[in-house]
């Protein structure tokens, strides 16, 4: 095994990819801005046409979508991040539907080519090994595919263990780059979201084991777990939120069935602090997200509790979460392998958390969900929802049973109205139910 390599520059790098060729690029904090600079300086010296760039969402720039590269970049995004969501929107760049845990296999099975794999490494340990550090996702499944993979090796990508090792006799072109990470500082939720943190928390039972995403709801709702015991993590991203809880001991991962005693997820986005969490730690296991997402690792892990948001949900329980009406907003992302996956798990529990409306003021219960909105969770997949008026469990819930439950967890402001909307769909025998069911 070589235990060294040969650099060479970013423009010499990427003379490899070619007119046609599908290009992925590494995720989240670990995108590598100097591949993707030389490529579209290739691309403004005519070089190159119909390049297709795939990738979970990137943080930092995303040239590739601009205007200027139209005919040369066709961007096919797994999830749409700020950087590129203009963009999607116009129509100038483009999502593929799927789910998280299934972006893998897109280059597994041949959905999808992969001619070249640009990622972002850890400088090689005396064994020759490389860590892609903070995003695992589907870049494994993207270099098994590639024909040439091209590492830019960062001495401040950490050294994350689990599936993030790499043989560098695995990668084909190195180039140096030691550009720090990208970083994001925890978001501090208002009196809202604490509510809402708080309901979550009083849902989660010692033991639990959890998956959460970034974000001002879930920051909530760890602040409230310091009484808690023995949770575990397993999920696809975790942020700064868990640190506090991983120092106290209340995460540990003692109660956990698969990967007892370690935190597991396929990439990180956060602080410095979080990238000096995973640095050479042996808590951590960054795992493919075939593994992380898979809906049947997930079930097997007891008290499994999923706590995901959402744009906007209906009377019936359908939940969008990936668009604003027609236009692509994020994508479906992990929510739904995580909503069945903790729905199948011993005493699980799938919770989508929201504020019942906008910063604006903007309704987000409604009577059905806007035109051309994509039903992310469907009705028959949702169990519990958490607004800052409640929690509500509709599993095994007929549909105007959950039509009343949703709508008294709603902003009082708009119940009337949701109320007459139910009135109207249902017909009388709706006030008939709710009176003399409980409800």
């Amino acid at each position: 095994m070589k235990k060294s390599y040969r650099a060479v520059s970013a423009e010499e790098a990427v003379k490899v990819i070619k007119s046609g060729d599908h290009v992925h690029i590494s995720s989240v904090s670990n995108a590598p801005q100097c591949l993707i600079k030389a490529l579209c300086e290739r691309g403004r010296k005519g070089e190159l046409q119909n390049v297709y760039i795939h990738h979970l969402h990137t943080e930092g720039a995303a040239p590739y979508v601009n205007p200027e590269f139209e005919g040369i970049f066709q961007h096919n995004a797994f999830f749409v991040g700020a950087n590129v969501r203009e963009s999607v929107q116009k129509g100038l760049a483009d999502y593929i539907p799927i789910f998280l845990g299934e972006t893998s296999k897109l280059y597994r099975e041949g959905y999808l080519k992969c001619n070249v794999a640009m990622i972002q490494v850890c400088p090689p340990d005396k064994y020759g090994y490389v860590s892609l550090g903070t995003s695992v996702d589907a870049t494994l499944a993207a270099m098994e595919s590639a024909e040439f993979t091209i590492a830019v090796v960062n001495k401040y990508v950490p050294r994350s263990l689990g599936d993030s090792q790499i043989p560098i006799d695995k990668i084909d072109y190195f180039v140096e780059d030691n550009t720090t990470l990208p970083c994001s500082s925890m978001e501090k939720p208002d009196e809202t979201e604490k509510t809402i943190g708080r309901y979550c928390a009083e849902l989660i039972e010692d033991g639990a084991c959890l998956q959460m995403g970034i974000g001002s709801i879930p920051n909530a709702t760890l602040s409230c777990l310091k009484n808690h015991k023995n949770l575990g993590i397993h999920t696809e991203m975790f942020s700064d939120g868990i640190l506090d809880l991983v120092k106290k001991g209340v995460i540990n991962g003692s109660e956990k069935k698969l990967d007892r005693n370690k935190i597991v997820s396929s990439f990180v986005m956060g602080s410095q602090k979080v990238y000096n969490f995973i640095d050479r730690n042996p808590e951590v296991l960054m795992k493919d997200v075939e593994y992380t997402n898979d809906p049947f690792i997930i079930a097997q892990q007891p008290k499994m509790t999923s706590i995901n948001s959402a744009i906007q949900i209906d009377i019936s329980g359908q939940v969008c979460a990936d668009s604003l009406g027609d236009k692509i907003y994020s994508g479906v992302g992990g929510q739904i392998d995580f909503v069945y996956g903790a729905s199948r798990a011993k005493r699980g529990k799938a919770i989508i958390a929201m504020p019942s409306v906008t910063h604006n003021g903007i309704n987000k219960i409604v009577p059905t969900l806007a035109n051309g909105a994509g039903a992310v969770t469907t009705r028959n997949h949702i169990h519990w929802l958490v607004t800052e008026y409640g929690a509500v469990n509709l599993y095994g819930r007929s549909l105007q049973e959950r039509a009343k439950l949703i709508i008294s967890i709603a902003n009082p402001k708009f119940q009337e109205e949701l109320e007459k909307a139910a009135f109207k769909r249902f017909g009388p025998h709706y006030q008939y139910v709710c009176n003399n069911f409980g409800i």
